[in-house]
């Protein structure tokens, strides 16, 4: 618990600044932020790092992260985003062949997804940081998934009695989901009294119920790949935390989603 503390008393001093001031030195850290997560599902898989299929791997990955406001490369080079990630997912599919499927089909898809899923994923974190009351919004966000998690712990501890998916979380229960739902849709009404963000009482319920029911099924979703690949940690980069998609696994879902329902 005591390392659990530091590290996240030291992160957070780290990431706090520079979420705060946003522009280039945010950039950089979605980037890095990127990158690791992507080499930890890489790790996961098993896949050797310094290949030609994972640097393929790692450039769609920075491509799908070039926010809106540099479109001009792509208007001087006369392809867009999604050419560029075809283009890359089809030369993956040449690496099977070159490789006499030393690197196969299922590994190619592999990267695929996961560089969508990191990439999108990241994508939107910068893209709703540098949106209008873009601070709020994410900081509306980060304590609402925290709120969530609080409340699915402290009410699945004690109130939990059926579980919501055995097989891929053993720890979590329906009454935790409910009980994370609802704290989320409190912290909400609280957040429109401080008039944090310029929405009704209606939507940032509503935006707090998204939040909490695909932030749970971040969790789960990055639950059931680590219990498939065997691990208990995406990664070590955090003491005490485990890695990257362990600190993000709920975000990583949200932003895109309330990309697509809200913002």
């Amino acid at each position: 618990m005591k390392q659990r503390i530091i590290t996240a008393v030291i992160a957070m001093a780290l990431f706090l600044p520079i979420l705060i001031y946003g522009n280039l030195p945010f950039l950089f850290l979605i980037y890095a932020m990127a990158t690791i997560g992507l080499h930890e599902l890489i790790k996961m898989k098993k896949l050797p790092m310094m290949t030609i299929s994972t640097l393929l791997a790692f450039l769609m990955l920075w491509v799908l992260l070039i926010p809106d406001e540099f479109d001009s490369f792509f208007t001087m080079i006369s392809y867009d985003k999604m050419d560029l990630l075809i283009i890359g997912a089809f030369l993956l599919l040449i690496v099977t062949v070159v490789s006499k499927n030393a690197f196969t089909y299922d590994d190619a898809a592999f990267l695929v997804l996961s560089v969508l899923y990191i990439g999108v994923s990241f994508y939107y974190f910068y893209h709703t940081r540098a949106g209008d009351a873009g601070l709020a919004t994410i900081l509306f966000v980060l304590i609402t998934i925290w709120v969530t998690d609080s409340g699915a712990y402290f009410v699945g501890r004690s109130l939990g009695k059926r579980k919501l998916w055995p097989e891929i979380s053993p720890n979590k229960t329906v009454e935790g989901f409910l009980g994370g739902i609802a704290l989320a849709i409190i912290a909400s009404i609280l957040f429109y009294f401080f008039n944090v963000l310029d929405y009704n009482i209606g939507k940032m319920m509503i935006i707090a119920l998204l939040i909490a029911v695909f932030g749970q099924l971040g969790d789960l979703v990055q639950s059931a790949y680590k219990r498939h690949y065997g691990v208990k940690d995406a990664g070590n980069i955090l003491p005490g935390h485990g890695g990257i998609l362990d600190r993000f696994d709920s975000l990583l879902f949200v932003l895109p989603i309330l990309h697509f329902f809200i913002f």
